[in-house]
């Protein structure tokens, strides 16, 4: 297989950041979206697709329709009410999200329009109660630098999030209601050509841009950044959605327009096998497998699934033909198959394996009188959706023949590859919002704005070393952390030294993800009960580490729960100065030995048997007292 050099390719890369909003409200009612696991409302909705204004189905929506899911919705009404539900026509724009929207692209050097329509986006995923998004935009155009080269913003959009997904499964998807309308700014940038390795720096320097305005969240699932991705002569742009860490960001570029030049190249090899797709049969070979010992086709018939075969004239070896590695064509199709719940499918070129045998392959190709040449899929599918998963399948094979790289929104996976999550909407997907009215930017308000644009990345840095007493570093890690606007907090209700806190936030959390544990468990509330904890002396500075690790490892929920099984609860001074005597006893011969040079070997003995029930400086000071006490 060939070196895979991206340098080769003429990649365009395009970023979306999409960052939520302070605003403490929703954009078009008042409700607070507060985190809750109590959803005392529920209801149902089942979302079809609907023509456009000019009378076209946007494609996306037609092919989520396909699915036929139903959707729950699980509300609390201490974040939520009718509008959310959809029983309620939307209230007012939120005035605090429009003006932070227009500082942030008078920050960007975007040209702001002095009318700003709101928009309707098709979305029938579920994810919005109303079938739709509701997005406006307010200025296009602009730049940010970073290191010297400019990079072009495309558009600034105001919209409503989404509602947060809690699971899916078989036919039923289900969403919470606590995010859906929290405003966010959706930021497009102009397609650019770099390294890629300064393709973070670029998202990186963006974000810090938002934050320094401090009117934008920080924390887990406050800011998502999306990547559009093509190559030349691809003649297809691919959104790649979900990118959750900056790190990610270089694997997915690469992957991406590797997947997108390899299709190309089997794009060649199906046009040279001749094949089309009205030569293309399918055939329910649900009889010839009632005894095959694969386990897979076993369990499929258990659940009354048929079993499917589809012919492909002359296109042996080419569904798993790998121009570059992890590039197939199978692939490809068990993706596209994956959207529908079903597992995957079965290519000929991989078989026999799985359990299929070679008489099972033998009385396939029988049955569809096929030569040694041709193709095969075998597919395992509930009797509603054969039909249609079989024509997606035909159809996406007779794509990448004519037309190449499938016009496709796609998924970011943790290991830094894609996967198919829909097709690319169109622009049947957009039509105006009759429910809120258009909104007039005067220039008296554009001329106020200018006054708000905020320092710039070095003046803010500055700020945070000079009021918290931080080193350049420090500061830096905790204006780029998750963890912003939570080190304030804390340093705000309690006394303890915001270098301490600022390590915990940005250090311990940090090595503890590395070591594979999950700071989503972490909870803001939890974390500041912990430092009020340790500035009355309840825990000592050296339990931080224990408790964080208890709540990130999932044993323990609450910190209440991590301190107790731990079992770090604060000894007393008074049984402090006990054990150690203890120790102190017990290992006599070493202080008669080595005299006050002992508290090195002893330190770390009291430490070993008192870690995270007394400081160290506590240990430290009655441990040299007992030494000097047991040598007179």
């Amino acid at each position: 297989m060939e070196k895979f050099s991206i340098d080769k390719l003429g990649v365009l890369i395009g970023l979306e950041i999409h960052q939520q909003l302070a605003t403490n409200k929703k954009l078009f009612c008042n409700c607070t979206p507060i985190e809750s696991d109590e959803y005392p409302i529920k209801f149902h909705r089942k979302l079809r697709a609907s023509k456009s204004e000019l009378g076209e189905f946007d494609p996306a929506a037609k092919f989520e329709n396909t699915k036929s899911k139903t959707i729950m919705y699980y509300a609390n009404p201490q974040s939520s009410c009718m509008v959310e539900q959809d029983e309620e026509p939307p209230h007012e724009l939120d005035k605090d999200a429009l003006e932070t929207a227009l500082i942030i692209a008078s920050t960007l050097n975007s040209r702001i329009f002095s009318e700003v329509y709101p928009m309707r986006k098709t979305v029938i995923d579920g994810s919005n109660t109303t079938g739709f998004q509701r997005t406006m935009l307010i200025s296009d155009g602009g730049f940010f630098e970073v290191k010297g080269k400019r990079i072009g913003i495309q558009s600034i959009c105001l919209e409503e999030d989404a509602a947060k997904i809690l699971g899916e499964k078989d036919s039923v998807k289900k969403y919470s209601l606590e995010r859906l309308g929290v405003p966010l700014v959706e930021i497009a940038t102009e397609p650019f050509q770099v390294d890629l390795s300064q393709v973070k720096e670029i998202a990186l320097s963006l974000g810090r841009i938002l934050r320094s305005t401090r009117k934008v969240k920080r924390g887990l699932g406050s800011i998502r950044q999306d990547v559009n991705i093509s190559i030349e002569g691809g003649k297809v742009v691919i959104e790649v959605k979900g990118v959750q860490q900056l790190d990610q960001l270089e694997k997915v570029v690469e992957y991406e327009a590797k997947r997108q030049h390899g299709l190309l190249e089997i794009s060649e090899k199906i046009k040279n096998s001749n094949w089309d797709q009205n030569t293309s049969k399918k055939e329910d070979i649900t009889h010839l497998f009632s005894k095959c010992n694969s386990k897979i086709i076993q369990n499929a018939l258990k659940k009354e699934n048929e079993i499917y075969a589809i012919s492909f004239q002359n296109m042996s070896n080419i569904f798993g033909y790998s121009p570059h590695e992890d590039i197939r064509l199978g692939k490809e199709i068990a993706e596209l198959v994956r959207f529908f719940g079903i597992g995957g499918v079965f290519h000929s070129d991989e078989l026999p394996n799985y359990g299929i045998e070679e008489q099972d392959v033998k009385k396939v190709r029988e049955e569809l009188a096929l030569s040694n040449n041709d193709a095969f899929l075998i597919l395992a599918s509930p009797k509603d959706k054969t039909q249609i998963v079989i024509e997606q399948i035909i159809s996406r094979v007779d794509h990448i023949k004519e037309k190449g790289i499938p016009r496709d929104t796609r998924l970011a996976t943790p290991d830094g590859k894609t996967k198919f999550l829909r097709p690319r909407p169109g622009s049947a997907r957009m039509y105006p919002e009759t429910d809120v009215p258009p909104i007039i930017i005067s220039n008296k308000e554009l001329e106020e704005l200018r006054g708000k644009i905020p320092k710039s990345l070095d003046e803010s840095i500055l700020d945070l070393q000079k009021k918290y007493n931080l080193n350049n570093q420090l500061s830096v890690q905790i204006f780029d952390s998750e963890y912003g606007d939570l080190f304030e907090k804390i340093v705000e209700n309690t006394k303890v030294n915001p270098t301490f806190v600022a390590s915990v936030l940005c250090s311990s959390i940090t090595s503890l993800e590395r070591k594979g544990l999950d700071s989503k468990l972490l909870k803001n509330e939890e974390i500041l009960k912990m430092f009020e904890m340790l500035e009355s002396e309840k825990i000592a500075k050296e339990s931080i580490e224990i408790i964080l690790e208890e709540i990130m490892s999932g044993k323990s929920h609450t910190l209440a729960d991590a301190i107790k099984n731990s079992g770090i609860e604060t000894t007393s001074i008074a049984d402090v100065e006990r054990i150690i005597e203890t120790i102190v006893e017990k290992n006599q011969h070493i202080v008669n030995k080595q005299k006050e040079r002992a508290i090195g070997p002893l330190m770390g003995i009291a430490m070993k048997e008192l870690r995270g029930k007394a400081s160290g400086e506590s240990i430290n000071k009655i441990l040299l007292q007992a030494i000097k006490k047991k040598m007179q």
